[in-house]
């Protein structure tokens, strides 16, 4: 049997999880049930292709037949995502993450949560190790954003007329180095869009210097922000690109584990430009 024949089953079983998932991501609070013939032009495959995948899909309790001959999300993905594998909060999505990266970096690493009010809250921490660190003192106190390099991560991703919001009213200053020039602070907004990641420099808390990056949810929206915050003494620029650099990596992992995909962040990441 030559090597082609032998891959053949496995490259066929692939083709199967790709289209399984293809039909899932049909779904959505806008179309909970859709029948064979919707989904099969949604996802570009036959009516008898999807017919027997939507047979095997609800064998697994993937899909379930709902009146009418139509179908909906499974049982199984309902138990899994109550089940306590699937972090349900920011604050657990992102926890495993800022531990690993405070035992790789030795820096407190924060996260911190977009609330409705425009404002943003410190929900957790990992403090270093080292004796001089940074300790936040205020979590879940509300922030304004343009205070601090994980509040100018968030709002640089937010539509521009929530920008506007911070950027056409006084910016309160909360060290002699916060940026309370809205022109200046809209030219660091667009650095921020391009290269994914925020500096700070003593701008909330004098002698820290920060970086950090937005974090992503199922719909690409932003929802808050991963950060770290160091003693001026120990961040020199080049350490701030690195960092910056490692904190958008992992950044994106958390926003992956609460949903996100590149698609949606990057119709996030237009339309807060003014592209849309």
């Amino acid at each position: 049997m030559s090597a082609d024949a032998a891959d053949a089953p496995t490259r066929a079983g692939v083709q199967s999880i790709d289209r399984a998932v293809a039909i899932l991501r049909c779904f959505d609070a806008r179309r909970p049930e859709l029948g064979i013939s919707e989904i099969a032009r949604m996802t570009g495959l036959s009516t008898s292709t999807t017919h027997r995948l939507l047979a095997a899909m609800q064998s697994n309790s993937l899909v379930r037949q709902t009146p009418g001959r139509r179908y909906g999300l499974g049982p199984l993905l309902v138990q899994l995502a109550r089940s306590g594998a699937v972090p349900t909060t920011l604050r657990d999505a992102a926890l495993p993450f800022l531990r690993a990266l405070r035992d790789e970096i030795d820096e407190t690493v924060a996260v911190h949560e977009l609330l409705p009010t425009d404002e943003r809250a410190v929900v957790d921490q990992v403090e270093s190790h080292q004796e001089l660190r940074r300790t936040y003192t205020d979590i879940g106190v509300p922030l304004a954003l343009p205070h601090g390099a994980p509040g100018k991560a968030i709002l640089a991703m937010l539509p521009p007329d929530r920008q506007e919001r911070w950027l056409s009213r006084p910016i309160p200053a909360a060290t002699p180095r916060t940026i309370t020039d809205p022109d200046e602070l809209r030219a660091q907004l667009v650095t921020i869009r391009a290269r994914g990641w925020a500096g700070s420099q003593a701008e909330r808390y004098p002698g820290i210097r920060a970086v950090a990056a937005p974090l992503f949810d199922h719909t690409g929206a932003v929802v808050g922000a991963l950060g770290t915050s160091v003693p001026e003494v120990r961040m020199d620029d080049r350490r701030a690109a690195e960092l910056g650099e490692r904190v958008r990596a992992v950044a994106w992992e958390v926003s992956e584990t609460l949903g996100a995909t590149a698609e949606a962040v990057a119709r996030t990441v237009q339309v807060a430009g003014g592209d849309a």
